[in-house]
């Protein structure tokens, strides 16, 4: 079912994003999020390492539900990283917004001039 078909499923990532911001003052003995917090930004980077190399390898697979299982667990790791900043899915959805419509090649060679 697609999200436009189920619009509780277009809300999972901003009531995730939610959910991970309000693990920042949590307990770490009580949130896996929390204690990842806790160590700080390279443990959840070191995280997200972790799972693109899981995701990487079921691509190589080519098994579409494993695929789909690192994908999530990356997205809730990348959420996780920028609500330690105090930044949210919806920061993220603006910049993809802003980018909206421009050819990557374009936005790459403004990147470079600057």
């Amino acid at each position: 079912m697609s999200a436009a078909a189920n619009p509780a499923a277009a809300d999972i990532l901003d009531r995730l994003s939610a959910t991970l911001a309000s693990r920042r003052d949590a307990d770490p003995e009580t949130s896996y999020t929390a204690r990842l917090f806790a160590k700080g930004p390279d443990a959840i980077l070191k995280k997200i390492g972790e799972e693109a190399a899981e995701l990487i390898m079921a691509s190589k697979d080519g098994e579409r539900g494993q695929i789909v299982y690192e994908a999530a667990d990356v997205l809730y790791h990348l959420l996780a990283l920028l609500a330690f900043h105090g930044l949210s899915i919806a920061d993220l959805r603006q910049e993809l917004t802003r980018r909206e419509g421009t050819s990557g090649i374009e936005e790459k060679r403004a990147r470079q001039v600057k």
